[in-house]
């Protein structure tokens, strides 16, 4: 099987990296080109994480490094437009990790010119509004949406550490109209394969809309308070004043999804925001790490997106529409 990922961040790299300890091929679509060839000509370092000694905590043992092809988008898409020789054959398999601000119509475009009609197409952003673009850009390709828990930290463009162990879910998207028969469950299944036997937990959902909500749910909480106490996901709760923000804003944000999108999101969901700090406790949230870099973060389609769906349905988002104000201000005094 033939996997490519869109992306050389911190879970692009992680899910390259252990694909390519198994017998999938595996090429990574980066943005820059100096990344492209650091890859190709190094491979990726990948810090596995330690089951014996806590999440977070690297392995005693040596950084293992796995081989992978690589390349530009531009680079690989201007080349498959060009008829060139010798390109790559099309993958089975694309998944596309990179955040939310760079899926663009333009980055749509070249994945669509290095796809080929029966190229499924997997996303994991964290946010919502991007599946809408996608289905615009490709109609005829199967589309399918992932939401996962695992943590992961890039610490340069070739090393990344496993921090967290997590779970898969994923499912055809709502707005697909291509991923709906026995070759789409075929390729599904092809794919939880490929990636459990990486190492990863995968279950396969025909519910993937509240799973979606429930990761918004999640995202919105955990991502702009850790940015704006500069804290790891673990410690987060640990304070009690923070624990209270973090429990308003959930009440807040539980309330919105449940009108706005009939998601039947499932009891425990508070109990499941703890378990996620807890089980990533030394992660650096992906919001954290763009304030500190001086990068813009997703909070216009997390938070953002919360607030959106608050105004839709004629509900208010105090608390929402302050960490998106509040979390702008906070990346634009980084820079």
């Amino acid at each position: 099987m033939h996997i490519a990922i869109v992306g050389g961040g911190a879970l692009g790299l992680l899910h390259a990296a252990k694909l390519a300890f198994t017998e999938a091929k595996v090429t990574v679509w980066t943005r820059t080109e100096h990344q492209s060839i650091l890859l190709a000509e190094e491979g990726i370092r990948l810090l596995e994480l330690d089951e014996a000694g806590g999440a977070g905590e690297a392995s005693p043992q040596p950084a293992k490094i796995a081989r992978v092809h690589s390349s530009s988008l531009n680079a690989a898409a201007t080349e498959a437009a060009a008829g060139c020789v010798g390109q790559q054959q099309a993958p089975d398999w694309i998944i596309v990790t990179v955040k939310q601000a760079d899926l663009t119509r333009e980055l749509l475009r070249d994945i669509r010119k290095l796809a080929e009609a029966a190229t499924a197409v997997l996303f994991l952003q964290n946010g919502i509004g991007h599946l809408e673009l996608a289905a615009e850009e490709l109609p005829e390709l199967p589309l399918f949406i992932g939401v996962t828990t695992e943590g992961a930290l890039r610490q340069d463009e070739r090393t990344v550490r496993h921090t967290g162990r997590g779970q898969l879910s994923l499912g055809p998207a709502p707005l697909n109209r291509q991923a709906a028969g026995k070759k789409d469950e075929n390729q599904q299944l092809m794919l939880q394969n490929a990636l459990q036997w990486a190492g990863f937990r995968v279950l396969l959902s025909k519910t993937m809309n509240n799973q979606v909500y429930e990761k918004l749910l999640i995202n919105a909480i955990i991502n702009p308070l850790t940015a704006l106490f500069d804290v790891t996901n673990g410690e987060l709760p640990q304070h009690s004043a923070r624990l209270r923000l973090m429990r308003a804003l959930y009440e807040e944000t539980n309330k919105i999804l449940r009108v706005a999108g009939g998601a039947e999101l499932e009891e425990g969901a508070w109990e499941r925001v703890l378990a996620v700090c807890a089980a990533t406790s030394a992660n650096v949230s992906s919001m954290l790490s763009d304030v500190r870099a001086g990068r813009p973060t997703e909070v216009q389609w997390i938070n953002g997106g919360v607030s959106s769906l608050a105004r839709r349905v004629g509900m208010e988002s105090p608390l929402n529409d302050a960490m998106s104000e509040m979390v702008r201000h906070l990346q634009d005094d980084r820079r």
